[in-house]
């Protein structure tokens, strides 16, 4: 039991004895004063018995317990706060003036004495915090000069992010499109409604791809998880998965596609709300009927679903993370996220647009699924991101050959050129900008003639008789091209044509232009190079190009597509699916009329509920299988069950349960 809990068991208050008017008054003396007095001794030669507490004098020995509570006060940095000590003092004397009790003028001048001196002691044995945070530092920076001087290198840690960052990098601020729209209009103009919303919002966690929304229902995890397949030469491979639970809705899911009825969707959102692959199926029929705010809103969710069952080691920016596009579980997130890229440019937002498309690529770069090489220059010339474009050219070409793809021929040099217009830069940056523009645009139409004729038309320009009546870029061009490439100009000339609408820059390719047309003249065997290349490279576009078009919805470039990709059934949630996709549960087969049996078989079938053929089912060996005795059996039994059920009625007698003359027939 601690003496303060002793003292108020007896009952006993803290200073007794009222105190005199002059008792708070202090006397200040110097430590070497104190000393050479020495404490006061009492008749007979005796120390008093509380003469050994540095000349505090009290009357009642509990009193001795605020000292001590100043001794095992709480220590702040190394020091023991002053205001505890002064808060103590008055609180005391407080307490001692309500109690009524007196006490002499000497006696509170050699407590407040006493205490001060004690208070004097303690800032002796106590160093200054700021002293030792400063020897603190110096002792930390001698040790990393040590380390430097003995390794010859800098001290051990990751190199600063803006020194070198990966080509890929995603930034976290530039996913969410209210960064971007803050730049525009200000946060006031962008925030100014959904303050007051975010203090009612309650969700399980905070994420980076979408901002969830009170309007939602409540998210419960559908059975949506991922999992670490393997981690190798610094990448780590991972894919989603599906429970049992998630699977019977994805089940549920196929069987509402195949009724070509939207409403079965909306059914199943309402018992499996967060449903990845009904959100984008039901996306996109919200979107054909003009609603874009509910089709964005349902890939927000998608994503959020997507996003709340990632892996703990799973990173949006490492660029490190990778996602097997072959896997039926990924691709939904695949088409997420460019279902959202899409959106917000369409928002405005080609900024927050570039980083989605870099974070699609960054899940498989060597394979890119959707292809977004076809649209990342585009994005980020309407960025205005040019620095960005030109590096990842410079970076890739060496491996990719991004010269050789039509959008990246002529998006470089322009970035080039609109970089050599800013007026920031030094004048032989801007002049060599302009240089190297203009070399890799002759090289881009030394490459693809066909190109010019059809850009100058979505330009709006009419080119002179020079450019029209040349064998070069005349209507031969474009007609001599392969199909492969005349996809892939289509593709780029319908996106990204209102770039090169500009005065400044038509009177460049004006003069571009004509140089080439020089260097055609004058025989340059480039010219020959190049067109013998373009005989091999474009043949057949592979199935990734090919998909990227039927997502983009181009209509040029959706008309260029080769009849066996546009006769086939193209599927919202999963466009052209790849060949050797890699299967973790497979649909259960169920009997389909339309592929399985034949013509007679399905008459009578539908004449004949009761009519099945087991042989024709693929797991039973098919129609190889099939014991025709047996099958003629079962028909000549159904039929008999069927001719058992008739009933034949008399016409002309009147039946007994209906009044005569009604009318009705059986």
């Amino acid at each position: 039991m601690s003496r303060r809990a002793l003292r108020r068991l007896r009952g006993e208050q803290r200073g007794q004895e009222p105190l005199g008017p002059d008792a708070l008054q202090f006397v200040l003396r110097d430590d070497e004063d104190a000393e050479e007095e020495g404490p006061k001794r009492g008749p007979g030669g005796r120390r008093p018995r509380d003469a050994g507490k540095e000349g505090v004098r009290v009357t009642n020995r509990f009193e001795l317990i605020d000292v001590e509570d100043l001794e095992e006060g709480p220590v702040v940095n190394g020091e023991r706060p002053d205001c505890l000590l002064a808060d103590t003092v008055v609180s005391g004397s407080k307490r001692r003036s309500l109690s009524g009790s007196a006490a002499t003028k000497k006696d509170g001048e050699s407590n407040a004495s006493g205490k001060l001196r004690k208070k004097k002691k303690k800032q002796k044995n106590t160093k200054n915090p700021a002293e030792a945070s400063e020897n603190g530092l110096e002792d930390i920076d001698r040790i990393l000069e040590r380390i430097e001087d003995g390794n010859g290198s800098r001290p051990l840690g990751p190199p600063p992010l803006s020194s070198k960052k990966h080509v890929l990098y995603v930034e976290h601020r530039h996913l969410n499109p209210d960064t971007e729209l803050k730049r525009y209009f200000g946060a006031r103009a962008v925030l100014g409604e959904q303050r007051p919303r975010q203090r009612q919002r309650v969700y399980p966690k905070c994420t980076w791809l979408t901002t969830p929304k009170s309007t939602w229902p409540r998210y419960t995890k559908p059975g949506l998880s991922m999992r670490l397949l393997q981690s190798r030469k610094g990448l780590s491979c991972f894919a989603f998965e599906h429970n049992e639970e998630y699977q019977q809705a994805q089940l549920r899911f196929l069987s509402a596609v195949e009724s070509m009825e939207p409403n079965n969707i909306v059914v199943l959102l309402q018992t499996s709300p967060y449903h990845v692959d009904s959100l984008l199926q039901l996306s996109d029929a919200c979107r054909f009927q003009e609603d874009q705010e509910m089709a964005r809103d349902l890939v927000e969710r998608a994503l959020y679903s997507m996003e709340c069952a990632f892996h703990p080691l799973f990173s949006l920016t490492s660029g490190t993370c990778r996602l097997d596009y072959r896997r039926p579980e990924n691709r939904s997130f695949y088409l997420a996220l460019y279902k959202q890229m899409s959106f917000l440019e369409k928002r405005g937002c080609p900024r927050t647009a570039l980083e989605y498309c870099k974070l699609i690529l960054s899940l498989e770069p060597d394979e890119d699924p959707l292809c977004v090489l076809l649209l990342i220059d585009h994005l980020a010339l309407r960025a205005r991101n040019y620095e960005y474009l030109i590096r990842l050219f410079q970076e890739w070409e060496a491996h990719r050959n991004l010269s050789q793809l039509p959008n990246f021929a002529f998006s470089v040099p322009l970035a080039y050129f609109l970089l050599s217009q800013q007026a920031d830069l030094p004048e032989q940056e801007l002049t060599c900008a302009r240089e190297k523009a203009s070399l890799l645009l002759r090289q881009a139409l030394t490459m693809f003639p066909g190109v010019l004729m059809p850009l100058l038309g979505y330009c709006s320009v009419r080119p002179d008789a020079t450019v029209t009546c040349h064998q070069f870029f005349g209507p031969e061009a474009e007609i001599s091209q392969p199909p492969a490439l005349s996809q892939l100009v289509s593709l780029y000339l319908g996106r990204s044509h209102f770039l090169w609408k500009e005065p400044a820059t038509i009177s460049w390719l004006e003069e571009t232009v004509r140089e080439v047309l020089q260097a055609v003249d004058a025989g340059d065997p480039t010219v020959e190079a190049c067109e013998s290349r373009r005989k091999v490279l474009y043949q057949r576009a592979p199935r990734n190009i090919h998909r990227h078009v039927i997502l983009s919805e181009i209509k040029e470039a959706v008309a260029a597509l080769p009849p066996d990709v546009s006769s086939q059934p193209v599927l919202g949630f999963d466009p052209l699916p790849p060949v050797d996709t890699i299967y973790s549960y497979v649909r259960p087969e169920r009997l389909s009329p339309v592929s399985h049996g034949n013509t007679i078989a399905l008459f009578f079938r539908s004449l004949l509920p009761n009519y099945t053929m087991e042989g024709e089912r693929p797991e039973d060996g098919g129609a190889e299988g099939l014991d025709h005795q047996q099958g003629l059996n079962r028909l000549m039994l159904a039929v008999r069950d069927m001719m058992a059920n008739f009933h034949f009625h008399d016409l002309e007698a009147p039946r007994e349960d209906q009044p005569e003359g009604d009318g009705e027939w059986d």
